[in-house]
Parts: structure tokens; C-alpha cells; sequence
């Protein structure tokens, strides 16, 4: 059931980048989540729901580091990316003072720790595939260009 769901395990060496990132990213917005909910209920939810998505992506790539798990990994951390770079561009509601404010130093952090966990779960999925496509007899391109069958 779980590699229904999960999708095969990695195994990748990765994993350990992964979950250590993903602590890191969710223990540092916490002490940003009261603040947030008293001055901005709406980013205090959101920094809620990221801080556990984190804490669940962590402990799931423990228990089982799928390849679902790791796109979810990208999905989550990249949006928490992309949310922090617009606020710090664009004025949100009840939030106008953080714009400019690109080195809030929890921001550095969390942007920092979201970023290893993108690139560490991309690479992650991009050596199984690779790999995947060599165990299933695929041809992949040789070091000088040519075409050849793997296993051959």
C-alpha cells in the first residue's frame, strides 16, 4: 500500500539532505507564526501549514523516500521559495513592510533550507531515473555520443 502510494523507494543518498533541510526550514518559521497570526492571520496560517508540510515531508522521506514524496518536496519548499521572493516584491495585504526586506535573517534561512531541499530532491529523482532507465535495458548515450543498449 505505501508504494502505491509513495511510489518506489529511492534509497538515495540524498534523503539525509532532505530530511535535515526540511527540520530546518520548518523549526525556522516558527518563531515567526505568532507574529504572523496576530499582524497577518492569512501568512500566519499559511507558515502553519508549511511548517507541518516540512515536518511530514521530513519524516516520510525517513520511513519511505519515494519518488512522489520528493516531487511533493519540490512542490512545497518551491512554493515557499517563490511566496518569500513575492512578498519581498509585491506589497501583500497587512504585509507592505517586508518589501525590500530581503534579508530578514529567518527569511535567509528558510529560503536557504527550502532551496537544498529543491535541488536535493530534484537530484534525488533525476538519479533514479537515470538509473531506472539503465535497469530497464533503455538506450542511453555513451561517454563519446554514440547509442548503445545498456547491458550491452
Amino acid at each position: 500500500m505505501i508504494t502505491r502510494v509513495l511510489g518506489t523507494s529511492l534509497d538515495s543518498r540524498f534523503r539525509f539532505v532532505v530530511v535535515v533541510a526540511a527540520v530546518i526550514a520548518a523549526i525556522a518559521h516558527v518563531p515567526v507564526i505568532r507574529p504572523h497570526l496576530d499582524e497577518a492571520p492569512y501568512m500566519g496560517v499559511l507558515f502553519v501549514v508549511l511548517t507541518v508540510a516540512c515536518v511530514t515531508l521530513a519524516v516520510t522521506v525517513v520511513a519511505h523516500d519515494g519518488s512522489r514524496v520528493y516531487g511533493l518536496a519540490i512542490l512545497t519548499c518551491g512554493l515557499a521559495v517563490v511566496g518569500y521572493a513575492a512578498t519581498r516584491l509585491v506589497a501583500f495585504p497587512m504585509l507592505s513592510d517586508d518589501v525590500g526586506n530581503w534579508l530578514e535573517p529567518l527569511g535567509i534561512v528558510s529560503v536557504v533550507s527550502e532551496s537544498v531541499v529543491v535541488v536535493a530532491a530534484a537530484i534525488a529523482l533525476h538519479g533514479h531515473r537515470r538509473s531506472g532507465s539503465a535497469q530497464r535495458g533503455q538506450l542511453e548515450p555513451s561517454p563519446v555520443g554514440e547509442v548503445r543498449g545498456a547491458g550491452m
